[in-house]
């Protein structure tokens, strides 16, 4: 439980983070270019982050119901992670496409540990 816990609140924090730096920074043209589409973007995956906080941290703390939870916010990062390696295909980020094959695949390992 140890690893999928630390997993989900480091990735969940990490998420929240580096959008903050993005829209802080002025990095994501899709506000100006496709403006819905982003939004409803940012909101999923600002509820992929904080269950991710919410299912890591109630694995760390022993809670009964943790399992499922993270089940749940580990489902929902999978999408994301394939959606964002897709996103940064696109536009030939390969470093990118890296990171977020790494993060699917610890994703995957986090799920076997915690069943």
């Amino acid at each position: 439980m140890l690893f999928g816990g630390v997993y989900a609140v480091v990735v969940g924090i990490g998420m929240l983070a580096q959008w903050g730096f993005s829209l802080a920074t002025g990095r994501v043209p899709e506000l100006r270019t496709e403006p819905l589409a982003i939004g409803f973007h940012l909101m999923a995956e600002v509820a992929t982050a904080t269950v991710l906080i919410v299912a890591g941290a109630a694995l760390l703390t022993g809670a009964t119901w943790a399992t499922g939870v993270f089940l749940a916010g580990t489902g929902m990062l999978i999408y994301t992670v394939v959606n964002s390696a897709g996103y940064f295909a696109q536009r030939r980020q390969w470093p990118m496409v890296v990171v977020f094959a790494l993060l699917l695949a610890l994703a995957f390992v986090s799920l076997a540990l915690v069943l």
